[in-house]
């Protein structure tokens, strides 16, 4: 009996290879490859991004301090995992300049993924380990379909889910629990 060559584990040069209208990930030598994300997808993640902004990121009508980016590319860990959540967000204590190149390696302090059926379970059973691997502390998971928001803080090596919001509530959760979000805003972008 043959063996089998093992797969041979996907890289970042398989990332640099793919074709540019599609978002490419590679978790634990994996190629995840999914096409850019539908307009009610990107709608929420922009609309998010843009109630953040003004009070966490410059300050106004809120405490400032952060470095929100969207679809930031992540380059985790000793053998990198490369993912690509919709946003990420530093402490300003914690990143204090851009980096020179086009990827982070400093872990977010926070990221949301807005999901949707091709890539919900890639998002929870594949990139949520490696963010609690890589110390993220908080992680949102905003699905425009069902209309929630669910809110995880790391604890550990895991996340704890702190609340799900959903419709057209106000939202006042961690780490911008400082100011209050109309989830309404996030359905009708």
């Amino acid at each position: 009996m043959v063996a089998k060559p093992a797969p041979r584990r996907a890289t970042y040069d398989d990332v640099l290879a793919a074709p540019p209208h599609l978002v490419c990930e590679v978790i634990d030598g994996v190629l995840y490859t999914n096409p850019r994300p539908a307009a009610r997808h990107a709608g929420a993640a922009s609309v998010l991004g843009e109630e953040l902004g003004p009070p966490f990121r410059r300050g106004r009508g809120g405490p400032g301090g952060w470095l929100i980016l969207d679809e930031p590319e992540l380059h985790l860990g000793p053998d990198p995992d490369v993912l690509v959540p919709d946003l990420g967000g530093w402490r300003r204590d914690r990143m204090t300049e851009l980096p020179d190149v086009a990827f982070f390696t400093l872990a977010p302090d926070w990221v949301c993924e807005v999901l949707s059926p091709s890539t919900e379970a890639v998002d929870r059973a594949e990139k949520l380990p490696v963010y609690a691997r890589e110390g993220v502390g908080h992680v949102w998971l905003v699905d425009p379909k069902t209309r929630t928001l669910e809110v995880f803080r790391r604890e550990g090596s895991a996340y704890l889910l702190l609340k799900t919001w959903r419709d057209d509530a106000k939202v006042r959760a961690e780490p911008f629990d400082a100011v209050e979000l109309l989830l309404s805003l996030l359905w009708n972008a």
